[in-house]
């Protein structure tokens, strides 16, 4: 256990703060104290043998060899196989932006390859998730006898029996967890595969595009071993990991590793702005500087989910593929307008949410089912509810028919894809799966009490223990003049930052707030001002309502201290920093 920072064992939020710092044995004590890259990248688990490799994330150093997945040199040769003969192709991809841009990936690669490749992506609410037998003989009858599953299939055992029996091949791209048995498609590649060997499945965090982007090198390099480039143009893989990047942060796959490496470049692909419905979509959401990891995640990546959960769920794949600048601004603008529309179905179902889960009293996980609920929105909703209430949450929307369509999202610690697996196995889910984070399932509405009590029970350990090791983990201690935007720019040299690679966390203060208020639907704004003189603005996110929230608002004349994420803020005259707070702690 790390000492307590600032000496803080229970703040406002009751938790302790501690160092997020490496132990004495890992070689610290060599380092330049002014070395702050290399501090963040140890803090964040790497070994200092690998310091190099870690602090320029590239895909040569990180990139594993495509045929160490198990059936992806069968896929690839299949692939090839197709693109030599001029066959038909459509890539059967997710609605959400995991699906849309491994789909988008493949489209642009095989048409690249000469291929007029197409793309199929199901409707949430008249379709649901993942393939169905129906649509993939659909597609088979259509003319393309072979399909390409990207962010879905693992689970898929009647719908690829069906396509097979009418002489439809299909090959699975996947990373949700797999079951024992796996589907008799021509080839399943996917990390997490039970079966998977160690070489390959290290790389279960990456997110399906990754795995596609790994089925495209091998594609290309099967058709440079047969020759195919010999005499024509072999397409840059490299100009698609904008794609790649946006897909694996916004899947909230952990920032690891080769994942790492991929959103680095990524974000430099997409700085220059070369796929025009990503530009497009930039613009709409009025981004005019290179985006960053956080764009993806919160503006761009919410765009384009918004076809798939309240719109025409192929927007995002069309957008994405288009070469038409008219049809890319115009796709974006119908984006930006659904997204809004989004946001106000979420609200209204968040409050509703909200209120349900307070019959959960203490369960271990928080599930909530309700009549009526917008299926396009649960995902989001069970997100915000587990942050509120610190602990796994699902959210089921009931049709007339006495069906429920779930999303659960998990805290760490916790497998909640496994779990549900476990639950789907056990006959009390129709259909069920997903990863550690986040999970999908259709139950019965009557064996919703029940699905509830077998997760209670075994994930009951699980949440208390990692429920008992909470804490928030402090990575420097700044004065308040130190909140700067130099910092923000310094630290951003040890990024991405996102999921399992955080963003520094700072402590500052001792403050006095200045000004107290509450900005936008629930976000608490303050103006402090520390013993150096300096003053800086700090936000509590969505926490009006919150005790943290409430603290801060009835805190004037007391000093604290402050803990959160120092971000960058542009949008004065002149460059200034911002704290966007996660706790707080009396400092008197």
């Amino acid at each position: 256990m790390t000492d307590a920072a600032l000496g803080i064992t229970r703040s406002i939020l009751g938790q302790p703060w501690r160092w997020r710092r490496m132990s004495a044995d890992t070689g610290t004590e060599n380092l330049a104290p002014d070395d702050l890259v290399t501090q963040l990248l140890l803090a964040r688990g790497v070994p200092r043998d690998d310091l190099d490799r870690q602090r320029t994330p590239t895909l040569r150093g990180f990139m594993p060899d495509p045929s160490l997945f198990r059936d992806m040199d069968t896929a690839a040769a299949r692939l090839a196989d197709a693109v030599e003969k001029g066959e038909a192709v459509t890539i059967f991809g997710d609605y959400d932006v995991d699906g849309a841009t491994s789909a988008a990936l493949l489209v642009r690669l095989l048409r690249a390859l000469g291929l007029p490749a197409g793309a199929y992506i199901p409707d949430r609410l008249m379709e649901g998730y993942g393939p169905s037998g129906a649509a993939l003989v659909r597609i088979g009858e259509a003319g393309s006898k072979l399909i390409v599953t990207v962010d879905c299939g693992a689970q898929a055992f009647d719908a690829i029996a069906e396509a097979n029996a009418a002489g439809v091949e299909v090959i699975v791209v996947d990373h949700h967890q797999c079951a024992t048995i796996l589907p008799a498609a021509l080839a399943l590649v996917n990390p997490n595969r039970l079966d998977e060997e160690p070489g390959a499945a290290i790389h279960g965090n990456l997110a399906a595009v990754g795995v596609a982007f790994l089925l495209g090198a091998a594609l290309l390099r099967t058709l440079r071993t047969r020759g195919f480039f010999a005499n024509r143009y072999e397409p840059a893989l490299i100009d698609l990991l904008d794609l790649v990047a946006l897909g694996t942060v916004a899947d909230v796959a952990r920032l690891t590793g080769f994942n790492r490496a991929l959103v680095t470049q990524g974000l430099k692909v997409m700085a220059r702005r070369g796929n025009i419905g990503l530009a497009a979509l930039m613009d709409a959401a009025r981004l005019t500087r290179p985006p960053g990891a956080s764009d993806m995640g919160f503006a761009l990546g919410p765009r384009i989910n918004a076809g798939g959960r309240v719109g025409k769920s192929d927007l995002g794949v069309r957008l994405l593929t288009t070469s038409d600048p008219q049809e890319a601004a115009e796709i974006a603008q119908e984006l930006n307008r659904l997204n809004e529309e989004r946001r106000a179905i979420e609200a209204a179902v968040l409050e509703q949410a909200i209120d349900a889960s307070a019959a959960c009293g203490n369960a271990p996980v928080a599930i909530v089912a309700g009549q009526g609920w917008h299926p396009g929105v649960i995902g989001i909703v069970a997100g915000r509810l587990k942050e509120r209430l610190h602990r796994p949450a699902i959210v089921i929307a009931l049709d007339e028919d006495g069906v429920g369509k779930g999303s659960g999202r998990s805290i760490g610690g916790v497998d909640l894809g496994a779990a549900i697996l476990a639950a789907k196995e056990s006959g009390l889910l129709v259909a069920g799966g997903g990863h550690a984070m986040a999970a999908g399932l259709t139950v019965a509405a009557d064996k919703v009490d029940a699905l509830g009590a077998f997760l209670n029970e075994r994930l009951a350990a699980d949440v208390e223990r990692a429920s008992g090791d909470k804490s928030l983990l402090i990575d420097a201690v700044l004065a308040p003049r130190g909140i700067n935007p130099l910092w923000c720019d310094a630290i951003e040299s040890a990024g991405p930052y996102g999921a399992g690679w955080p963003a520094p966390r700072v402590a500052t203060g001792p403050v006095r707030i200045v000004e107290s208020g509450i900005v936008g639907t629930d976000h608490v704004r303050l103006i402090v001002s520390g013993d150096d003189g300096a003053r800086f603005k700090a936000v509590a996110f969505r926490s009006a309502e919150s005790e943290l929230g409430q603290t801060l608002l009835n805190a004037r004349g007391r000093k604290l201290w402050l803990a959160g994420r120092a971000k960058r803020d542009d949008w004065g005259s002149r460059p200034a920093a911002e704290l966007h707070l996660e706790d707080a702690a009396w400092a008197d």
